[in-house]
């Protein structure tokens, strides 16, 4: 073995002398600068840590529920009644008639379900935040369930007035039973270590995910109509609602934090044209926001790091295509020992970039060129296709013809766990 990596060794010293250093110091100073801010956020985030206290209040939690299939939504509701909130509110569509049938032999005196004609995402939690009751509303998706102490650790930050949103540390549900799986929870893992943290740290998060997110509701109400009846470029938006109501909770100015002691599951599309299809909306709601807090001024009200974090997100497709493009069009001679140089640089920068996930799953290691692939997909063609058509609103994933997102329903997962007969109603 010993004699491997030798030989290994060696033929990279090899290919290292065969490349032209000398071309490439651009694009070293470039990566000194970005693997620079890579490091500043990720040492901010170290120093977060979650708040604790005994702070509890009155709690309604929201759901708007849009072809939600319904073992999954019914499995989700016991996990957030589980955790005795004052109220859960389910906004199903009116032509959803299995979940409302499903919801309707629920017998939980907390569970109000308000069928109502979907507009858009929006305007089901427009007609939850007006039904709330509890000084906080928690809005969570319909296919997100909530690890055990989520609802009492969302809380302990609104101790402090100043708090409008409180966000939560999320995972993929059933990570295993999907290599696509295996690389949102990757990627959300990373967003979730090493970039979320040090925004919360700074009091000004600049986007709590709409899986589970907690508001003021005091906060929340005076500019629910501007969730409501957002246009860009004169269209109504249909998606995109979490990062909406973030900047305009921010923008109130109230502070926005994570804590990463409430901990989140959530279903991910099991498939890789459902995969996409999903990194293309939340691209397009990224680019939607951002700019808008750009064009507004929000953004420059704002800690540094969130202003770099958004600015980043912003040229990725710049600065990537940048790099990319220097490597391939500049005066180098890319011989085949220097295309492996390439390609090891490639794999090293994200193995690192990726320590706060491998470090949790170290067989993930064996997926690394696949996540690099997707990495570059996700900041190249798919970002450019995404801020070429931005303003096109849809949900993607979900359809009016189907039972679930795609790649996100019941089947999709392990049947030990949604096996036949395996989930009973809430009693």
């Amino acid at each position: 073995m010993s004699r491997f990596f030798d030989a290994a060794w060696s033929w990279l010293v090899a290919a290292a002398a065969e490349t032209s250093w000398r071309e490439l110091m651009p694009l070293g100073l470039a990566g000194v600068f970005v693997w620079g801010l890579w490091l500043y956020r990720v040492l901010l985030s170290r120093l977060d840590r979650p708040i604790v206290n005994d702070y509890r209040t009155t709690v309604s939690v929201v759901v708007p529920s849009y072809r939600e299939d319904p073992d999954i939504l019914l499995d989700c509701l016991r996990s957030w009644l589980a955790q005795d909130p004052a109220e859960v509110i389910i906004v199903p569509d009116v032509a959803d008639t299995e979940v409302l049938r499903r919801l309707g032999a629920v017998t939980d005196p907390r569970l109000r379900v308000l069928p109502f004609t979907h507009r858009g995402k929006r305007s089901a939690l427009g007609v939850g935040i007006r039904a709330a009751r509890g000084e906080l509303v928690v809005l969570v998706d319909s296919d997100t369930r909530w690890q055990r102490g989520l609802l009492a650790a969302v809380q302990m930050p609104f101790v402090d007035p100043e708090v409008g949103g409180v966000g939560t540390q999320q995972n993929v549900y059933q990570r295993g039973t999907s290599v696509w799986r295996r690389i949102a929870d990757w990627l959300v893992n990373l967003r979730y270590h090493d970039y979320v943290p040090a925004m919360g740290r700074a009091g000004a998060v600049a986007c709590l995910s709409g899986r589970t997110a907690a508001y003021r509701r005091s906060a929340v109400m005076p500019v629910l109509e501007h969730l409501e009846n957002e246009f860009f470029l004169g269209r109504r938006c249909v998606a995109g609602d979490d990062g909406r109501l973030t900047w305009l909770v921010l923008a109130s100015g109230y502070r926005t934090v994570h804590q990463s002691s409430a901990r989140a599951l959530s279903m991910f599309p099991s498939s890789l044209r459902a995969f996409v299809k999903q990194r293309v909306r939340w691209s397009r709601n990224s680019y939607r926001c951002y700019l808008t807090a750009l064009w507004k001024g929000w953004l420059w009200r704002t800690p540094l790091v969130t202003k770099i974090t958004v600015l980043q997100i912003l040229l990725t497709p710049v600065t990537m295509g940048m790099a990319i493009g220097y490597l391939l069009l500049s005066r180098l001679e890319l011989t085949p020992r220097g295309g492996v140089v390439v390609l090891f640089w490639l794999l090293a920068g994200r193995a690192i970039r990726g320590w706060s996930h491998l470090r949790r799953h170290p067989r993930d290691l064996l997926i690394l060129p696949l996540l690099a692939a997707v990495v570059i997909a996700i900041s190249l063609p798919i970002k450019l296709y995404a801020f070429l058509t931005m303003n096109k609103q849809g949900w993607l994933t979900r359809a009016s013809d189907r039972i679930g997102g795609e790649g996100q329903h019941a089947g999709t997962l392990a049947p030990a766990r949604h096996g036949a007969g395996a989930l009973t109603e809430v009693a």
